[in-house]
């Protein structure tokens, strides 16, 4: 899902009594719905993206103004459904596709109805990891969103600008089977999180914050890491997937206790746990449509929801930059050959965060590193290489379109094999030069 999307729009619950859920049965639903094995068929990519005025991104945009939009946007006939986040920002979530080819067409042909849409609004769309410019403000005001806001407060400035201020590309792929190999569940899981750090460091994009460079290629893995790890990291990756996945969304913080009046404000604890919240039954039992709702208020790089949720890669600059991250990863996930390949090329990188059962995700060395140095990180930078080219092969074994092909093979060469990333570029764009005219931020 999103950034925010704790956010999604539902209903206030409806509690009975026999509606509540015992642990027994919380922690049997996490190991039930999580993991969907069986093979890998089905891709899906979500698209988040900043709104401002064409040529002067630096301006905020009024929330009428983006509300006038949005109602424009939602007579569309899109295929992938269109969703708002708290700061403004824009969502497309795709569909399952069949085929990378399918996906690619689909979002292409609603980025192009949306575009058309926001320009006669005269808004348009813009690819950043974080808003180079702009700080963050909360544009929609709801229940939700308050409680969010409230929730994420208690660990500092970093949730409200990972609310209002950051947009990324996702990448959705199927579980995978349920026996061990190359597309086995366990496996992909592993993958997933080893190769987290290639993708973060190859794609990189948001080295600026209110115009001024951070210090960090992606600015908005640092936010991420600046969120509590019971909200944003991820279980130790020692342990059979579902078993830490299911100790992990228990022993996570519960964001929010909904009321079950439709006006009423939400209900924020602190440091209630969905363990305690079960065994308590304070301040009310806790229902199953209480365990989906805080599962979707859990942001880890990579997360479970059926399919496997890819969520580390900052938005793309350009119209078709998300196809890149989009195709390269589904590439070494469903392809077995490139799938074998990545993992052995990114195992040993798994050394840096220390030994098995260490943490990962946003707060572990390796993490940070990929987000501060992006690909000019050498081990980092000799991964990408590696998995880009594996990528390339499988993508024609995968039957790729060839503009898909050619818009890989272009990205590896203009950044990837220079030790580069987007956020370089907007780097070179924004900071000055010394006499010599070399830029100064290396």
């Amino acid at each position: 899902m999103s950034e925010g999307d704790c956010t999604k729009h539902r209903p206030p619950p409806r509690i009975k009594a026999a509606d509540a859920v015992t642990e027994a049965e919380v922690e049997a639903l996490i190991r039930g719905i999580c993991f969907k094995t069986g093979p890998p068929r089905a891709v899906g990519v979500e698209l988040e993206w900043l709104v401002h005025e064409p040529g002067q991104p630096h301006l905020p945009v009024s929330a009428a103004r983006l509300e006038a939009a949005l109602a424009a946007l939602r007579a569309l006939p899109l295929t992938s459904p269109l969703t708002v986040e708290p700061g403004g920002q824009l969502e497309l979530s795709s569909l399952p596709a069949a085929s990378l080819t399918e996906c690619v067409t689909a979002v292409r042909a609603d980025l192009e109805a949306v575009r058309r849409t926001l320009h006669s609004h005269r808004l348009t769309l813009s690819g950043y990891g974080a808003d180079p410019w702009r700080p963050p403000v909360r544009v929609l005001r709801e229940p939700r969103y308050d409680a969010l806001e409230a929730s994420l407060d208690r660990g500092g400035p970093a949730g409200r600008r990972m609310m209002c201020s950051t947009a990324s590309v996702q990448i959705c792929l199927d579980a995978g089977h349920e026996e061990p190999g190359p597309l086995g569940y366990a496996r992909r899981w592993r993958l997933a999180h080893l190769l987290g750090p290639v993708l973060v460091a190859s794609f990189a994009n948001s080295p600026l914050s209110e115009g001024r460079p951070t210090g960090w290629r992606s600015t908005r893995q640092a936010v991420w890491a600046g969120i509590v790890p019971g909200r944003s990291g991820a279980p130790p990756l020692d342990g059979e997937p579902r078993e830490a996945w299911a100790r992990h969304v228990m022993d996570a913080p519960v964001m929010c206790v909904r009321t079950t009046e439709s006006d009423g404000p939400w209900s924020v604890p602190d440091g209630l746990s969905l363990r305690s919240w079960v065994r308590s039954a304070e301040p009310r039992p806790p229902t199953r449509d209480d365990l989906d709702y805080h599962l979707t208020t859990l942001f880890p790089p990579v997360r479970a929801r059926g399919h496997l949720e890819l969520r580390m890669v900052d938005a793309q600059p350009g119209e078709d930059g998300w196809i890149v991250p989009l195709a390269v990863t589904a590439a070494l996930f469903d392809d077995p050959e490139a799938a074998e390949t990545a993992y052995r090329t990114v195992k040993p990188l798994a050394e840096r965060d220390g030994p098995p059962g260490s943490g990962t995700g946003p707060h572990s060395p390796l993490w940070l590193d990929a987000a501060r140095h992006g690909p000019a990180d050498a081990e980092l930078r000799e991964a990408a290489v590696t998995c880009f080219a594996a990528a390339g092969d499988a993508l024609a074994r995968m039957g790729a379109d060839t503009s898909v092909r050619d818009a890989v093979a272009t990205y590896a060469e203009q950044y990837v094999a220079r030790g580069r990333c987007p956020a370089d570029d907007l780097l070179d764009a924004s900071l000055p030069h010394d006499a010599t005219g070399k830029d100064t931020h290396r």
